[in-house]
């Protein structure tokens, strides 16, 4: 079961060196994505004739979504073996899943749920040495269509990253699924999304920056990013006030698009950034790792990232769009404050232990993240005084 670590660097900006970096876009084969395909879900698997699969989900993913997918895989033919992922992306939860499921001579992985248990099933399927199936049952973050895992202690705080060579082989979304998730869940995915662009802009306008894959950014990558922020800030009420109503729309289908595919694929060929960085920051502190969600705190790390960048005009735009939907856009809104320097100063650590955030095109370091962070709040505080916080206590509240 035990495979070596495998790193994309190696293979795209490996030997010899005096040769140029390529570009390199990465992308899952097939995205479905409509109201009520998981319906469909074994005529879609049918195309691979497999006959016997793993379904991965939380217990209480197999109690919904999950056996739905058993009934609908079993009817094709497919005999299903449920495996329950029990809540953390950790190494000691990935190993006993794998064990588990290593003599049970599946040929395929269906991870089925939120970001957690979908980066702990591309783990699963890697040490089985099987292809990988998703069926995010959230819209929250941009994990579904990559080739990354993000890695987390069994406490929850982020650890590091694992990669695999191959993206899912499908990714399939059910809007009716997410429109009954809960709107913060849509909101917070919006707060991931759009960090894509921007951090994609960076990487492009930067010749020395690089992806996650050690490799250039595409344009192709890069105008995915850019649609997916260009959608957000169009369709992201509407598509929010669909969820709060549970109906699918156009609006809903477009930004459900944008926080999975575009996002998705705009992230990992597109570059990351800054956004990440102290997202990775806020992660270290229990408190806010507890009660706060990947794209809120991605969206915080954003208006810091455009703080860094001295684009004050830009994070104040972005802020406005955050404080509408209901993302968190000063340090209060997620039980912190400027005065308690322990606390920054370990997001300040974390967020320069993140090594994309030396993709800003100028010399990253404690002093200038730090500056960011607390230019970030402020613009924060004062878009929040002026907007109001009605739509961020309505999801926090």
């Amino acid at each position: 079961m035990a495979q070596a670590p495998y790193f994309p660097a190696a293979v795209y900006a490996g030997e010899p060196h005096n040769q140029p970096t390529p570009r390199v876009m990465l992308a899952p084969p097939k995205y479905i994505q409509g109201a009520g395909v998981l319906e469909q879900i074994g005529r879609y698997l049918g195309i691979y004739e497999f006959k016997r699969v793993a379904v991965l989900a939380s217990a209480r993913g197999h109690g919904a979504q999950a056996a739905q997918i058993i009934a609908q895989v079993s009817a094709a033919g497919c005999e299903a073996v449920a495996a329950v992922f029990t809540g953390e992306c950790s190494l000691p939860e990935i190993e006993a899943r794998a064990a588990e499921l290593e003599t049970a001579a599946v040929e395929c992985l269906i991870a089925v749920g939120g970001g957690k248990c979908v980066d702990a099933g591309k783990c699963v399927a890697h040490r089985l040495r099987v292809p990988l199936v998703v069926v995010p049952t959230l819209a929250s973050n941009d994990a579904p269509t990559s080739a990354v895992s993000v890695l987390y202690t069994p406490e929850g705080a982020a650890s590091g990253a694992e990669f695999f060579p191959h993206n899912p082989i499908m990714v399939v979304v059910d809007t009716r699924v997410i429109a009954d998730a809960g709107e913060r869940y849509l909101v917070a995915g919006m707060g991931d999304a759009m960090a894509t662009w921007y951090e994609a802009k960076v990487c492009i306008e930067n010749p020395d920056a690089r992806t996650v894959l050690g490799a250039q950014p595409t344009l192709a990558a890069c105008a995915i990013g850019e649609t997916c922020a260009a959608t957000l800030f169009t369709l992201g009420l509407d598509a929010a006030a669909a969820v709060r109503e549970n109906r699918v729309d156009d609006a809903l289908e477009s930004v459900v698009e944008a926080n999975t595919l575009l996002s998705g694929v705009g992230f990992e060929s597109g570059g990351l950034a800054a956004a990440h960085g102290f997202a990775q920051g806020y992660s270290t502190l229990p408190e806010v790792e507890r009660n706060y969600l990947h794209g809120e705190m991605v969206a915080m790390g954003l208006v810091a990232q455009l703080m860094m960048q001295d684009e004050p005009a830009e994070a104040r735009r972005v802020a406005e769009f955050f404080a509408v939907i209901g993302l968190p856009v000063h340090l209060g809104q997620i039980g912190l404050d400027a005065s308690q320097h322990a606390q920054i100063d370990a997001v300040v650590d974390g967020a320069l232990a993140f090594a994309p955030i030396h993709n800003l095109p100028f010399p990253v370091n404690a002093d200038v993240v730090k500056a960011g962070l607390l230019a970030a709040d402020e613009l924060g505080r004062t878009v929040a005084d002026e907007m109001g916080e009605a739509a961020y206590q309505r999801l926090h509240g």
